[in-house]
């Protein structure tokens, strides 16, 4: 970790964004067993610690799954999101998230989707009061279904439409469940407004599941405006140039399931970085990776050996990648830069010289 405690304090306290985190890796262990209990489910762990334990990629999937059992009636929603906000507040000073969930779990439970959502939101409502925090949702195909599910999930959001669904994404394993397969649930969030996302080049899966050209499809196809991870895009050099020309934002993670790729994974951030793509950093799954904001970016920071500069890039960069609509942007866009000079300012005396870019003056 960050080694020079004037860098550390100036990262913790830039405001942040996170548009990459996911409702069933953010509730926390003690509520997660709380709920099971509630309703009257047994877990495979017996405490809290061990409740997120897995092997690998699959077993990271399966504890996912898990977890969306113990979800039942809209207050259990509505706490678990109030919490996870409670959290990006206070261990990352995050100011705007966007969270993404699967409804189709859920409904295999027999949870219907205006219960998660309308529980999600009331305890979006009571965070934004308590901690100054806006959000946004963000409902996933899940791609290991076909594609009618994905279609019937899309039919669902536009049926049951709330101010604070902004758009769509696509999650779980990108191998079983090619973008292409997804088009026309895609096309018809397009037809009613909704953006578009998608999960991604993800290095959690070998190369040949997830290849460079599932980007292309996401940006011609799906007419997605940014997608999460993209490790994998950096083995095509022109598909990091088309994606680089078209503006696409990237909602990269530090941490990940394949705990023996994290060097690797900050690597590929950097080189995409380098490249001049457009990123931003999320948390992804936070109990789950034993992490958080704060964390997060000290780590890639520590690792890239980057200075304030970038911190205030990657920062603005999460506002504009952001699906807030254009009123609040700015004035989010106004905030973040105004606090940010503060706080170069009052670091640059003090700070060492490695850490500063002369762009950044």
């Amino acid at each position: 970790m960050i080694q020079d405690p004037v860098l550390d304090d100036f990262l913790r306290r830039v405001p942040k964004t996170d548009l990459h985190i996911h409702l069933l890796g953010a509730i926390r262990p003690a509520t997660l067993m709380t709920l099971a209990q509630k309703h009257g489910l047994a877990l495979p762990a017996g405490d809290a610690g061990q409740l997120y334990a897995y092997r690998d990629f699959s077993g990271f999937l399966n504890v996912l799954r898990l977890a969306a059992r113990c979800l039942v009636d809209r207050e259990d929603f509505a706490r678990v999101a109030y919490e996870l906000l409670e959290d990006a507040h206070r261990k990352g000073n995050c100011r705007h998230l966007e969270l993404s969930f699967n409804p189709t779990v859920f409904l295999d439970n027999q949870v219907r989707y205006p219960t998660v959502v309308d529980g999600l939101i009331d305890g979006m409502r009571a965070a934004r009061r308590d901690f100054a925090i806006s959000s946004l949702l963000i409902p996933c195909i899940d791609r290991e279904r076909p594609a009618q599910a994905a279609w019937a999930m899309v039919e669902q959001v536009v049926q049951y439409r709330r101010d604070e669904v902004a758009g769509i994404g696509m999650d779980f394993a990108e191998g079983k469940g090619p973008p292409q397969l997804f088009i026309e649930a895609y096309r018809l969030a397009a037809r009613n407004g909704l953006r578009r996302t998608a999960h991604v080049c993800e290095d959690n899966q070998p190369l040949g599941l997830a290849p460079p050209g599932h980007l292309r499809i996401c940006i011609e196809d799906l007419a997605c405006d940014r997608v999460d991870h993209g490790y994998n895009l950096l083995a095509d050099p022109k598909a990091v140039i088309v994606a680089r020309e078209q503006g696409i934002a990237f909602d990269v993670t530090v941490c990940t399931a394949k705990k023996s790729n994290l060097d690797n994974r900050m690597d590929a951030i950097k080189l995409m970085h380098d490249a001049g793509l457009n990123l931003n950093i999320g948390t992804d799954d936070p109990y789950l990776h034993h992490t958080d904001l704060e964390h997060s970016w000290a780590k890639l920071f520590s690792h890239c050996g980057w200075g304030i500069h970038q911190a205030r890039q990657l920062a603005l960069a999460g506002v504009d990648a952001s699906w807030l609509d254009d009123t609040d942007k700015r004035v989010l866009r106004e905030e973040f830069s105004r606090e940010i000079d503060r706080l170069i300012v009052q670091v640059w005396p003090r700070i060492k010289p490695s850490y500063i870019d002369e762009r950044a003056a």
